[in-house]
């Protein structure tokens, strides 16, 4: 099969505007025909929502909890990226363009980086008018700071709360259109399986998770908003809940997977205390704008930080970085990170973390500034640790954060399935191999909010759809499937438990497929892991996966890449 990524015609600043205009549209009046079912209710799945009930089209939308303001959207905290140049310091579309392409290694197509560019401007205009509280200077325009990967401040938040307040804001307008009727929506449920009848996705099937119930779920179109694989990892800063079980079963009904081994290690998290930890959790990349990164410079040093002077510091970002200092990008960060730790310059009890310290910011402005600025982030640490942070350097570690892999989507967002988009992270698209920062909350609204409203429209518009049922025979067979696994699992009577099962997955992930990968790590793990297929040493195309069924090897579909605007070179941050 030849993977068609749909990429319009023409040159990259008027490939969205002309693509909108070339699209079939559905009238106003033939939208309330169309029922859509949007799984997930995170930032890209609310606002998709949100967004398509507005249009007037029908959507049932299915919430892993009892709340959309319980997605894992809501940990998100330093910020949005976009090129509004408040700061007058050299921004624009095209930097961000140029910025994102560039830090994701050159592994994203040209043409949706430029488009998310494009729109990201948009999100922030959206997202003020809906009364999201982003930070302000002190005549009241919004504020901006820098994030890692870039040289200006196009960075937009709300203290360290971004996520939330931005998730509250979709939340509200997904709220309005459940209130109008136009949303259905589902509570406390968990997608188990996509409905694909005559080629087409029609619908899924879901537990109810209050009564155990599985239910079946028909639309026309259906959106995948569930997020990444993360916690494949076991250890990792993602929610417990944020499983990927959704785009695993959509794999398996014919959904390629792009990219799964391009995964995210972010540098700032708070570094492993216990065996019996089931999570990490993540410190603000926005604390590397004041904060300054470094270990001793004499290795197994386990003075108090307090005691070590200037001279015997190694600031290793700003010595090996001078241009971008702190602000590297977070794969680069993490990798220094790792490095320095393994050398046995790492500091605390394992050895395992480096200081981030906002001695000298408190020095130069003051605690109250700080306090002002990062104030619920050292709040969290000191929970976390008991620590206080302003008297003392925190201790970070790199730790996984984010999956840049996802099911392989079109142009418009659309899988090898016709009907089935997926947005947000579990998608593969627009971050190449490598997350810069503030840009997955940029992702996700720009997909929900100004791509999936416009590119479903044309699909709905081309596509008859037979009439179906809950009884058709195709939900009946997906229920029978999931009871017999159900009643499998439950007959195994084991004397391990998932999690413990799981802990081991994670370690061998992390060990061998984690930051730091070689050919005899990987081939490690291919020997523990089966389903894992080798890595390759050249990356200049989308890896699309196409599954074949249980115990035999996936097919690599290859997307070529591209590059006619921003030319691969090396990636220096020097």
């Amino acid at each position: 099969m030849v993977l068609n990524s749909k990429i319009p015609e023409g040159p990259i600043q008027q490939k969205w505007d002309n693509h909108r205009f070339n699209i079939k549209l559905v009238n106003a009046a033939n939208k309330r025909k169309y029922t859509i079912v949007v799984v997930g209710t995170g930032l890209a799945g609310s606002s998709a929502a949100a967004s398509l009930a507005e249009l007037g089209y029908n959507v049932i939308s299915l919430c892993y909890h009892e709340s959309p303001r319980r997605a894992h959207s809501i940990a998100a905290q330093g910020g949005i990226n976009a090129p509004k140049n408040y700061k007058n310091d050299g921004d624009s579309i095209w930097r961000l363009f140029y910025d994102t392409v560039k830090g994701g290694d050159y592994r994203a197509r040209e043409a949706n980086v430029y488009r998310l560019a494009q729109v990201s401007g948009n999100i922030i205009d959206q997202c003020v008018a809906q009364g999201v509280p982003f930070g302000r200077e002190y005549g009241g325009l919004l504020d901006n700071r820098s994030f890692g990967g870039a040289q200006v401040s196009r960075t937009f938040y709300a203290r360290g709360q971004t996520g939330q307040q931005l998730l509250l804001g979709a939340y509200g307008a997904l709220s309005r259109q459940i209130n109008s009727g136009r949303v259905k929506f589902f509570g406390r449920r968990e997608m188990l399986d996509l409905i694909v009848i005559e080629g087409q996705a029609r619908g899924i099937l879901a537990r109810n998770m209050e009564t155990g119930a599985l239910e079946s779920y028909i639309g026309d179109a259906v959106v995948l908003a569930t997020g990444g694989y993360g916690n494949t990892f076991y250890l990792a800063t993602m929610a417990k809940y944020s499983n990927g079980t959704a785009i695993w079963k959509a794999h398996k009904k014919g959904a390629f997977f792009g990219n799964p081994c391009f995964t995210q290690i972010h540098p700032t998290c708070i570094p492993l205390s216990s065996d019996y930890q089931s999570k990490l959790t993540l410190m603000s990349e926005s604390l590397r704008n004041d904060g300054r990164i470094w270990v001793p410079k004499k290795a197994g040093d386990k003075r108090n930080p307090k005691d070590i002077p200037e001279e015997e510091r190694d600031y290793y970002l700003e010595r090996l970085y001078p241009s971008f200092g702190n602000l590297v990008p977070r794969d680069v960060a993490s990798r220094r990170a790792k490095e320095m730790c393994d050398k046995g310059f790492g500091v605390g009890s394992t050895g395992l973390a480096v200081y981030l310290d906002f001695a000298d910011t408190i020095k130069r402005n003051g605690k109250e500034w700080v306090e002002e600025k990062y104030g619920n982030l050292f709040d969290m640490y000191h929970e976390i640790t008991a620590e206080n942070a302003y008297e003392t350097p925190m201790r970070i570690y790199p730790a996984v954060h984010y999956t840049m892999g996802g099911l392989w989507v079109d142009y418009n967002l659309m899988t090898t399935i016709p009907g089935l988009y997926v947005i947000g992270e579990a998608n593969f698209s627009d971050h190449g191999a490598n997350r810069l920062g503030a840009s997955a909350l940029m992702q996700g609204l720009a997909d929900g909010y100004f791509v999936i409203p416009y590119t479903i429209g044309d699909y709905l518009a081309s596509t008859k759809f037979p009439q179906i049922k809950p009884d058709h025979p195709a939900f009946k067979e997906a229920e029978r499937n999931i009871q017999e696994l159900i009643k499998k699992l439950l007959s195994i009577k084991g004397k391990q438990t998932v999690d413990e099962i799981h802990k081991r997955l994670g370690k061998v992930m992390y060990d061998h497929c984690g930051m730091a990968r070689n050919e005899a790590g990987l081939k490690k793990a291919l020997q523990l892991i089966p389903q894992l297929r080798e890595e390759f040493e050249k990356f200049a195309y989308v890896a699309a996966w196409e599954y074949k069924g249980n115990g035999l090897n996936w097919e690599l579909h290859k997307e070529p890449l591209a590059f006619e605007y921003v030319k691969p070179s090396t990636r220096s941050y020097k």
